[in-house]
């Protein structure tokens, strides 16, 4: 079972950059590993995606803004968020899953929030 913790939220101004990082109790080699965001009254959205063999996927609302990559040595997921909008303001989760038999195990941090204001 994987235990996932983000950081890296805060207050950053339109046109800023910000770091989250997400620190996985276990070993995410086997995983897909991802960012999502939830806004208030909105649905969670995935933001970025990235295999356990390293291909990537990202929401056409932050492609070419945001870059999402793993350390499967530290056992960590990043996503580098530039050039901020206000819109990217929600509380952004990291998520871990893959399939095994079958069946899905799908693990899910507590969030950090991001908030992008001038």
């Amino acid at each position: 079972q994987v235990q996932l913790v983000e950081s890296g939220g805060g207050l950053v101004q339109p046109g800023g950059s910000l770091r989250l990082s997400c620190a996985a109790s276990g070993s995410i080699y086997y995983y897909n590993m991802g960012w999502y965001r939830q806004a208030p009254g909105r649905q969670r959205e995935l933001v970025a995606r990235i295999t356990n063999d390293g291909s990537t996927n990202y929401a056409d609302s932050v492609k070419g803004r945001f870059t999402i990559s793993r350390d499967n040595a530290k056992n960590t997921v990043f996503l580098q968020m530039n050039s901020l909008k206000p819109e990217d303001t929600a509380v952004y989760y990291c998520n871990a899953a893959r399939v095994w038999f079958g069946i899905r195990y799908e693990y899910w941090g507590q969030g950090t929030q991001v908030t992008v204001s001038s």
